[in-house]
């Protein structure tokens, strides 16, 4: 069968998908590396781990393919978005990849916000002032390194380090990626003048936009180090948030997507770019004629994993031989099972990373609210899965705010394999909620672009039918009941949280050394 591979390039691991025109996968790998925390605020990667990841994920699905009898047509891309890395003029890192949950940039986005001009530079570039857009990360740079933050001769994302390694072509990027940095016009299709201005970049500093169908050529020695012609096609590809609603095949109108991975967000799929008024979504790009509103929590996975780390009691220790982390975070929800809805009162602000949507404020710090002595390490649990799922029906709510119907809910992501997670999201966004057969829904979702742009998927909304759903979660409705009647009570917490947060945190930040 012929196969577009699928190479997506994650926080924490690069996985390699291979899929035929009907959807099915038939290969699958999985490069893994450490998210960096090497001080307060911080979240990095490191930049050649992350490109030679992408090399070696290649490898091993071509390979798996080569040995299926499979034929690579083709190679399509996807990257993490809001990232920043400094580059010398071919694309060698000179610093840290900075990742999107990386939060050194507050106070530049609060000053920026501060101006008047946040609701303006959302309008025309669809993504909100917020320390993990490239827009405000440049500004921070520019404030502690402005020597670097000028003489660095290209500044880009993952998407331009993984080109560097894969591609043998000019300086380029998507235009997906490029619609999530902040500095980008969607409208004009153009680098915005005045994002720059406040970035403190030039625009000769920033890839070249083409659309995300474009195909480019594989590098001669990594197609030979693959065992692919030299002639393959590499497609540059899209982001990894709209490529997941095209991979679960949430593309029609009044279907959208949920991610629940290590983090959430939920998006829906509209024809042109178009700006919330009310400054809540933001606005990507899948193709040229394909547009992503939605929004993104910070915290969705990683608070159950937080919690197996934290909490006394067994599951604190580490993994025991034969047991891995992912068993101790199901051992964890399973128990978590056993306390009612609503947790008996308590309310978690699970905003251990911060939070983005929907309110996109710098400085969010979690809380537990209505703690007592009846409540244990179920509640607890509970609780944190509880909050982020209310935070996705806030950015549900916005929707409604917006006059854009929801009726469907596809979930893609690790989280969705506990009856827990999916559960407690059909009562809190109160719609069925089916998850997607494969996992890998951001990976299918490159290579159903990648076989669009081969000119084999004209109509992206036909993935709706390549892809297995299965059979939807229906919400609860006494538990839909009481999400609704809680969030009116989050969004005030939260809004009280977020001040007292100013008084708690430091003032003080470092640059990445470039």
């Amino acid at each position: 069968m012929d196969v577009v591979i699928g190479i997506d390039s994650g926080t924490t691991a690069t996985k390699g998908v291979a899929a035929g025109l009907d959807g099915e996968l038939r290969a699958h790998a999985s490069v893994h590396y450490p998210l960096l925390v090497p001080g307060p605020g911080r979240a990095e990667l490191d930049p050649d781990r992350v490109r030679d990841a992408a090399v070696e994920a290649l490898i091993d699905v071509a390979g798996q393919c080569r040995d299926g009898g499979h034929r690579v047509v083709g190679v399509s891309l996807s990257s993490f978005l809001h990232a920043l890395v400094p580059m010398d003029a071919v694309g060698k890192p000179l610093g840290p990849l900075v990742t999107w949950a990386d939060g050194r940039a507050g106070g530049q986005s609060e000053a920026i916000a501060a101006r008047g001009l946040a609701a303006k530079l959302l309008a025309r570039t669809g993504t909100p002032v917020h320390p993990m857009a490239p827009l405000s990360k440049l500004a921070w740079w520019g404030a502690t390194e402005p020597e670097t933050l000028r003489d660095t001769p290209r500044w880009g994302g993952g998407k331009e380090l993984i080109l560097s390694g894969l591609a043998d072509e000019a300086y380029l990027l998507d235009l997906s990626l490029a619609s999530a940095t902040g500095l980008y016009d969607i409208h004009a299709r153009r680098w915005d003048a005045e994002a720059m201005e406040i970035a403190g970049v030039r625009e000769d500093q920033l890839a070249e936009v083409v659309p995300t169908t474009r195909r480019l050529r594989l590098r001669a020695e990594v197609a030979s180090a693959a065992g692919l012609p030299a002639d393959t096609p590499l497609i540059i590809g899209a982001g990894d948030g709209p490529l997941a609603n095209l991979g679960v095949g949430a593309t029609p109108a009044g279907v959208a997507a949920v991610s629940l991975g290590t983090s959430g967000a939920m998006r829906t799929v509209v024809d042109r770019p178009s700006a919330d008024e009310a400054g809540r979504l933001f606005c990507y790009a899948l193709t040229e004629d394909r547009w992503v509103l939605g929004g993104a929590v910070n915290n969705a996975g990683s608070v159950v994993r937080w919690a197996g780390q934290a909490f006394a009691g067994g599951f604190a220790r580490p993994a025991a031989e034969g047991e891995n982390a992912d068993e101790i975070d199901a051992a964890l929800l399973i128990e978590a099972q056993s306390a009612p809805a609503g947790s008996e009162g308590l309310l978690c602000l699970p905003y251990l990373l911060g939070e983005r949507a929907p309110w996109w404020r710098s400085g969010m710090r979690g809380a537990y609210l209505g703690l007592g002595r009846e409540h244990g390490r179920p509640h607890l649990v509970r609780a944190a899965v509880e909050g982020v799922c209310q935070q996705l029906a806030l950015v549900r709510d916005s929707f409604d705010a917006a006059g854009i119907q929801v009726t469907e809910v596809r979930a893609t992501g690790g989280a969705v394999a506990s009856e827990l997670w999916v559960a407690v999201l059909a009562a809190a966004l109160d719609l069925p909620v089916a998850v997607a057969d494969t996992p890998e829904g951001t990976g299918l979702g490159a290579c159903l672009l990648g076989w669009h742009a081969l000119g084999e998927l004209p109509d992206l909304d036909h993935a709706a039918a390549l892809v297995d759903i299965g059979e939807p979660a229906r919400p609860d409705r006494a538990n839909a009941d009481l999400y609704r009647h809680q969030r009116p009570l989050i969004e005030k917490a939260a809004q009280f949280v977020a001040e007292l947060s100013q008084s708690l945190s430091s003032p003080h930040s470092v640059a990445p050394r470039a």
